[in-house]
């Protein structure tokens, strides 16, 4: 299924930014004030975190199963992240819904931003990359979250002066600062509007 070169009635939303910029924060918010918008689960092999539910935002599984899944093509776009994990997102739990014309939201990196650019309409597509204002935010927050290593903080800044390479391919971009958190919130409401999404409660 590929909408490239026809409109449908729907919209995709997809999310971008470095891990500790914000994106679950954020996520949360659209949930809670985009009661219609459709949020696809993530597939990945990573281990759940502290707090988190099979079927809320993940399905976790086995690196067989998300190999299999592969070769059955059953996803839109699939990444290795942070050299370690598989994350993907399955065709059907975006498209499906787009064509019923319903507004669908996602979080992805930019291998998934490019996947998806080859077989969705850029009418129906908008792209948010959200980051912090320097590495040492970032840093902090990434330390606050959890204990980490410093090879694994290493490899995130690593992957964080990567990442802001992304900023070049999305549409917009929201510097999400300490403190200032419904700005953040104001300009993702800005560009929901933008493409008729101001459906919040």
């Amino acid at each position: 299924m590929s909408f490239k070169d026809r409109q449908v009635p729907g919209h995709l939303l997809l999310i971008l930014g470095p891990s500790g910029s914000g994106k679950g924060t954020v996520l949360r918010y659209l949930r809670e004030n985009y009661p219609d918008a459709v949020f696809p689960l993530s597939c990945t092999t990573r281990d759940p975190r502290e707090g988190e539910v099979e079927g809320e935002v993940y399905l976790f599984v086995s690196k067989e199963e998300f190999e299999a899944r592969i070769e059955k093509g059953d996803f839109l776009e699939y990444a290795i992240v942070h050299g370690t994990n598989y994350y993907g997102t399955l065709k059907e739990s975006i498209l499906s819904p787009m064509e019923e014309g319903k507004l669908v939201i996602r979080e992805v990196d930019v291998q998934g931003l490019r996947s998806i650019r080859d077989l969705v309409h850029p009418e129906n597509l908008s792209s948010i990359f959200l980051t912090v204002d320097s590495w040492g935010t970032l840093r902090n927050r990434i330390v606050s979250r959890a204990e980490i290593s410093d090879e694994e903080l290493e490899r995130r800044r690593q992957s964080f002066l990567m990442e802001m390479e992304w900023a070049k391919e999305v549409d917009h971009v929201i510097v999400n600062q300490d403190g200032k958190l419904e700005e953040t919130f104001d300009s993702l409401n800005g560009v929901l509007k933008a493409f008729g999404g101001d459906h919040s409660q």
